[in-house]
């Protein structure tokens, strides 16, 4: 008989999936291939994950290759000893490789790639954990969306659904003839500069559109395939200094 071509249910459980020890064998012999197919390479660390703006700094080098994954199979596959190591110096790596650092192989120039990094500074919202850099307070008066981060000229008030989970996290607030009101002298601080948030900070800066934590990369050392030196990349006040060593 023929086969049937209806559609059929397949179950997850029958699926083939990844095992760990594949992805693994995979990052390690990634790593490998790129070693020699790419001019440079770039150990760096991330401030303030976020894979949206990981995406994007993908997209900008395709015509390279990073990797974000375990630290301990970096190491081990760019060698962990002079003995080891894929190449001449690459053991000199391994100091720099834990935390939330990755790879960055790429055939561009250093001075283009760290100019890169040094502008590419998104904001976004805070996480519990992010220490913020500014304060942040809430007008007293009526309660505008942006809470006084821009002209309440080019602004709305709050809506009044709002103003129940705005008391739940805290803020002294009530509707007064259907508008959000805080009856507080000196207005409600949600946060100081320098300070640690935690979950209800977070969420009401994130409520009123108030992004303080930066994704930022940090180039931390850089290693050149053709004269197997390593670079300590430093920041300084002006530009990012590069210290052969």
């Amino acid at each position: 008989m023929p086969r049937s071509k209806r559609s059929r249910l397949v179950h997850e459980s029958k699926t083939t999936k990844k095992s760990h020890k594949e992805q693994t064998r995979r990052l390690y012999a990634n790593i490998q291939e790129a070693v020699p197919k790419y001019d440079h390479l770039f150990v760096f660390s991330v401030d303030n994950m976020r894979n949206t703006y990981l995406k994007n700094v993908r997209s900008e080098f395709a015509d390279g290759r990073l990797f974000f994954g375990k630290t301990k199979v970096m190491a081990v596959a760019l060698g962990t000893s002079a003995e080891t190591a894929f190449a001449p110096n690459l053991e000199r790596l391994h100091p720099y490789l834990s935390g939330a650092v990755g790879l960055l192989f790429t055939s561009r120039t250093p001075q283009s790639v760290l100019e890169y990094f040094d502008s590419f500074h998104p904001m976004d919202f805070a996480r519990a954990g992010n220490v913020t850099p500014r304060s942040f307070t809430i007008p007293s008066g009526i309660v505008y969306a942006h809470a006084g981060e821009i002209a309440s000229s080019q602004d709305e008030p709050l809506s009044h659904t709002i103003e129940p989970a705005l008391r739940k996290l805290g803020v002294p607030s009530r509707l007064v003839k259907g508008r959000v009101s805080l009856d507080m002298e000196g207005g409600y601080q949600v946060c100081k500069a320098g300070e640690t948030l935690d979950s209800r900070q977070a969420t009401l800066l994130k409520m009123f559109g108030v992004a303080v934590a930066a994704f930022k990369v940090d180039m931390k050392v850089h290693w050149s395939r053709e004269s197997g030196e390593i670079e300590i990349l430093e920041k300084s006040e002006e530009r990012m200094e590069v210290d052969g060593k």
